[in-house]
């Protein structure tokens, strides 16, 4: 087939594009990130595998192509919809067109509010890794699959297992009728509580066999019940670190960058930090396990697994100073990741950037909760304008609401508008966290604090 994928950089759309690519089919696409920065990395990348990057004004579409693919980024009016459509190309969103993928092959799912990045490349690593030679389309990077011509989102293997991240933010993870699923978690991100949980409630009755669920998970409970409701007992499968379940974590050891912990008499190492992604990790351990693979050759491998790209990212770490990205953008993943790094260094310096408007206002309430609850004494947070990826949107909210309830309640927040600034200021902390989603000159940014405290450093010691 030839494809035309507009939106192609976004994280899911890339994973397809290159996904369908490494499958012998011919790519076509367009951003307009890349439009903006033609040198963009991941246009370079797409670049080397094959795929064919056009400009984002409906030019590079033309009546040979088989099938047109668009990010629910890209709006109806733009020049490569209006393309398609007077072309009579057939038209497919990228959540629609997973779906499609979805039904040719034994799909394993990972839902949740938070964890679905990492849980779904550390299945696939593993998998991969014990010979299983699994499918992947993912939206987060997998820093091990990453090649010249990889991004790190996807893989293909000669297997009919397929893994895949099945989000709720577009209402579409209905429409996935998985072999296999992993519900994580449920909280406050792209809707509220009750409509996420509704839409869990119908992926869970599309599941054909196992659902692995998080026993730990107060919002969850509902589900269980639900699951129990439309499922025989054997298909329920669950984890934990606080409640009985079917596998459930023991002698756990937190270490500031990894996990050490037992299951079932069997050792485990974790390469990542956090609580949290303990929580990923014994997910995969239980998907895998009631796969028919021991525990003892899962324990062998699941060290190896270095993370996702941008998920506690460590860019300095000395004794001066520690610098860290990480996408973490809604309330639960903040805690999270705030929680992990209390364990690490006294006195943190936390910037963050709003992702979207719309959800920057729905979850203006659970933000401030989650700063004021998380940030110490010693600690600061900066918060930088709410990003914007362009699209019809109402602006009328922005950081400095958020940023006047933390302070309301006694927290130490300033909002900074030029990231320029805080270069200027960086002798006034020793450690930065830098997080929030979509936006990739994050790391950038992150790359940029840790080389001048870096470089500080050394000049000092001179």
């Amino acid at each position: 087939m030839k494809i035309f994928f507009s939106g192609i950089g976004g994280s899911g759309v890339s994973a397809i594009a290159s996904f369908m690519a490494d499958k012998g089919h011919i790519i076509f696409g367009s951003d307009r990130a890349f439009d903006n920065n033609p040198y963009h990395p991941l246009c370079n990348s797409l670049k080397s595998k094959g795929i064919c990057i056009v400009p984002q004004d409906g030019h590079g579409i033309d009546s040979s192509f088989d099938l047109s693919v668009f990010s629910t980024a890209v709006e109806h009016d733009q020049p490569d919809f209006l393309k398609a459509k007077s072309l009579k190309i057939p038209i497919k969103t990228r959540p629609e067109y997973l779906a499609e993928i979805v039904s040719d092959f034994k799909t394993i799912a990972v839902a949740g509010t938070s964890g679905k990045s990492t849980t779904s490349g550390m299945l696939a690593f593993l998998m991969q890794r014990l010979g299983l030679k699994p499918n992947f389309i993912g939206g987060g990077r997998v820093k091990q699959f990453r090649t010249e011509t990889n991004p790190g989102n996807s893989i293909t293997g000669n297997s009919d297992f397929l893994i895949i991240e099945a989000c709720e933010s577009d209402g579409t993870i209905v429409n996935y009728k998985p072999m296999h699923s992993i519900i994580l978690n449920l909280d406050l991100d792209h809707h509220p509580i009750e409509k996420t949980a509704a839409m869990f409630e119908i992926f869970i009755k599309n599941t054909a066999d196992k659902i692995i669920i998080n026993a730990d998970d107060n919002n969850l409970r509902g589900q269980m019940l639900e699951v129990r409701n439309h499922r025989s007992k054997e298909k329920i499968i669950t984890f934990s670190i606080d409640m009985p379940s079917h596998y459930k974590a023991e002698n756990i050891f937190y270490k500031p960058f990894n996990t050490n912990f037992f299951l079932k008499g069997f050792k485990f190492s974790l390469s990542i930090p956090g609580k949290y992604n303990l929580y990923n990790a014994l997910s995969c351990i239980a998907m895998l396990s009631e796969m028919g693979i021991p525990l003892r050759d899962i324990a062998d491998v699941l060290h190896e697994f270095n993370g996702i790209e941008r998920r506690f990212d460590i860019h300095l770490n000395n004794d001066n100073h520690l610098v860290i990205d990480d996408y973490a953008h809604n309330p639960h993943k903040i805690s999270a990741l705030m929680q992990t790094v209390k364990n690490l260094r006294n006195s943190v310096c936390y910037i963050f950037q709003p992702h979207g408007f719309a959800p920057t206002r729905m979850m203006k309430t659970a933000y401030i909760d989650a700063f004021v609850k998380n940030i110490r004494d010693s600690d600061h947070l900066i918060l930088l304008p709410i990003f914007y990826a362009g699209g019809t949107v109402s602006k009328d909210i922005s950081s400095h609401d958020i940023a006047d309830g933390i302070r309301a309640r006694g927290k130490s927040v300033e909002v900074i508008d030029n990231r320029n600034e805080i270069s200027k200021r960086l002798n006034e902390w020793d450690n930065y966290i830098i997080f929030g989603a979509r936006d990739e000159t994050l790391s950038d940014f992150a790359r940029k604090i840790a080389t001048s405290l870096a470089f500080s450093s050394t000049t000092i010691r001179q």
